[in-house]
């Protein structure tokens, strides 16, 4: 574990943390950056001749990153567990129309009712619904076919039974009356829930609530209970079925709290593990200028200048990560809303590092905190006036609008303009049209479309 402090002279020291330390967030950590070394063992003799060629401080604003990507080590398949899935690491999910092609092969279909059926399969986004109208699916037939649009929209209704339930549909109100179609007669409140869905489904919409119970001519707690009916369909009966391949994030930097301070921390298991083979490391002979013996010295000079630039990256990433720690301590213990306002300006000066080069380091490195795992760049954001002639960072504000819009009363939900007025009286200053921006950055719906029935 390493604990940088400020370039002013002060040294960089390293610890090596003990086998208890860990968290359980992740594996225990390996802290030494020597792990990225030139050699090992014999090597530093062979290539101590080399090292003058080489100067001991490489300019970090370097492209390697750039070309090569840090990975996971390699294992090898003896070190893998003996109950590992080895199927599904490599295994791919079924797609909506391979589901529903094999539903279609399923079906008491004819031949031409299964190119029919094959034809609109393939107009099927992955949400579930039909892209294409039936006029455009009928002309697009072959002709030698002989078959009638009548037709086609019957494969069409028989599609619509296949799973999930509602697929096909044209639009909403097809694909939610499909599903109320296949509910039990029993089904409390299923009559309104069809009246509600065929015949005011804009006024739903809208969430004009008001004037749905004056033409339904239903109480407030009826209409809930057809609500709540309707809220057990599925809008996007694709997304069941559409393949979801998981995407996994190997965090760069390590942060925890020891002992009352925050500690970071590479995380060695995700670096890439370089050295010089001693082999071809050991044919270089001293005092030789044969033209085989200096391409062997210049190619040895480049992996070590090589590996020297990774581990110039590496202390760089982790002078930035310790920066960004100390300046977001407050996130770390209280969360958002003590996120404070941080440019790469602020870093690079604390670094004295040129800010492309803070942008380049921050692209694509995620640090694993105790509150989660976010990308370096998620902890630089703008910054807004307060009364006291402070500053807020946007992200606190964002997380401010997320805790007011979670305690307003659903049947009066606070107006963009309410938002800033509250603001405004914590000594906030953010325009109305900024509110906006930043509710529609966190997908929180306007006033008007968060109004529920209470």
């Amino acid at each position: 574990m390493l604990e940088l402090t400020d370039e002013g002279g002060e040294d960089n020291t390293a610890k090596e943390a003990s086998s208890g330390e860990s968290d359980g967030a992740s594996d225990d950590i390996v802290n030494d950056l020597n792990s990225v070394d030139a050699s090992s063992g014999g090597d530093d003799d062979v290539t101590a001749q080399l090292s003058d060629a080489v100067p001991d401080e490489l300019p970090v604003d370097s492209s390697w990153e750039d070309t090569y990507d840090s990975v996971m080590p390699q294992t090898s398949a003896s070190a893998m567990p003996e109950n590992s899935d080895y199927e599904s690491q490599d295994a791919s999910s079924e797609s909506l129309q391979e589901h529903l092609l094999w539903q279609a092969r399923l079906t008491a279909f004819t031949d031409k009712d299964m190119e029919i059926a094959e034809t609109i399969i393939d107009a099927i986004d992955e949400q579930g619904y039909l892209t294409c109208s039936l006029e455009d699916i009928f002309s697009g037939l072959r002709e030698e076919l002989e078959t009638e649009i009548d037709e086609v929209e019957a494969v069409l209704h028989c599609i619509h039974n296949f799973d999930p339930v509602g697929v096909g549909a044209r639009d909403l109100q097809e694909c939610m009356r499909v599903q109320l179609q296949h509910l039990s007669p029993e089904t409390p409140w299923l009559v309104e829930a069809r009246k509600l869905i065929m015949d005011h489904i804009k006024l739903l919409g809208t969430r004009d609530y008001a004037q749905i119970m004056r033409r339904m001519k239903c109480t407030q707690n009826e209409l809930k209970e057809i609500m709540a009916l309707v809220q057990t369909l599925n809008p996007r009966p694709g997304a069941l079925i559409a393949p979801k391949h998981a995407e996994y994030v190997v965090p760069d930097v390590i942060v925890k709290k020891d002992n009352g301070a925050w500690k970071v921390e590479l995380n060695v298991e995700a670096l890439p593990r370089v050295r010089v083979n001693s082999g071809y490391a050991g044919l270089v002979k001293r005092a030789d200028n044969s033209s085989d013996n200096t391409y062997l010295k210049n190619h040895l000079q480049e992996a070590r200048w090589f590996i020297k630039s990774l581990q110039s990256r590496n202390e760089t990433l982790l002078k930035v990560a310790t920066c960004i720690v100390e300046r977001q301590r407050g996130f770390l213990e209280h969360g958002e809303e003590a996120m404070k306002a941080l440019v790469l300006h602020d870093v690079a000066e604390v670094v004295e590092m040129h800010e492309s080069t803070i942008s380049r380091v921050t692209t694509q490195k995620y640090m694993h905190t105790p509150r989660g795992i976010f990308e370096l760049k998620y902890f630089f954001s703008s910054h807004v006036g307060t009364a006291s002639g402070g500053e807020c960072s946007a992200t606190a504000i964002r997380a401010l609008i997320k805790k007011l819009v979670a305690a307003e009363n659903p049947a009066k939900p606070l107006s963009d303009s309410k938002i800033s007025q509250i603001l405004e009286e914590q000594g906030i200053n953010v325009a109305r049209r900024t509110i906006a921006k930043y509710r529609e950055s966190i997908s929180i719906l306007s006033s008007s479309e968060r109004k529920r029935l209470t």
